[in-house]
């Protein structure tokens, strides 16, 4: 996965490759064109379902794109924010510290 690239450029270049055209693959999850256009531009975000449901039909690996899809709501929460680089930094440690008490019990 590139980290470069949006969720929507990932989305739409490999709809492209596959041959693959807007309407049908928004048939197939059962979405407006104009929606999976949005999202292809980002100008709209996808539910998890639907990207779940975008990586089954685009042959694209879950955990990968799901990866991306969390990142990507992250940064866009924290982006404009003076403090969020520590922010996050904080929010990995509290979650390994959660992880591993959850993994104790």
């Amino acid at each position: 996965m590139n980290i470069n690239k949006t969720i929507g450029e990932i989305l739409r270049e490999k709809r492209e490759e596959k041959g693959l055209l807007l309407r049908h693959v928004s048939a197939k999850l059962d979405i407006d064109t104009a929606i999976l256009s949005k999202i292809e531009r980002s100008e709209r975000k996808a539910t998890k379902e639907q990207i779940l449901k975008l990586a089954e039909i685009l042959d694209l690996n879950k955990d990968d794109l799901l990866v991306q899809y969390l990142s990507e709501r992250i940064l866009y929460e924290i982006k404009d924010e003076k403090l969020g680089s520590k922010a996050l930094k904080v929010a990995e440690q509290r979650m390994k510290y959660i992880n591993k008490l959850n993994s104790r019990n």
